[in-house]
């Protein structure tokens, strides 16, 4: 099994930042973009709840596989939670300039 934790994160900011063909139409793209993103990372903490469960009842033969789903769902979170909260900061920043 091949492991690359830097490509799923990689993979979740491209998902965020690429281009997408409704970004042309406005803003509808950015927000089609972060709620892909959003549903990425709840794929991740569900493969990664899965194989959790998987080792505590002893069905899984490598610890390692829940290890690296977890901490890749968990640097996703961050991620997208970074995102959020810069998106939020530039919203306020512009409507601080139009007061």
């Amino acid at each position: 099994m091949t492991i690359s934790p830097i490509s799923a994160v990689q993979a979740a900011m491209n998902t965020v930042a690429a281009p997408s063909a409704t970004a042309s139409t406005g803003d509808a793209g950015f927000a089609a973009q972060l709620g892909g993103a959003v549903d990425d990372l709840q794929q991740l903490q569900s493969t990664s709840n899965d194989l959790a469960i998987k080792a505590v009842t002893g069905s899984l033969d490598d610890i390692h596989d829940a290890t690296i789903a977890a901490t890749r769902a968990q640097v996703t979170l961050e991620l997208v939670a970074a995102i959020r909260d810069k998106g939020v900061d530039a919203f306020n920043e512009i409507m601080r300039m139009q007061a």
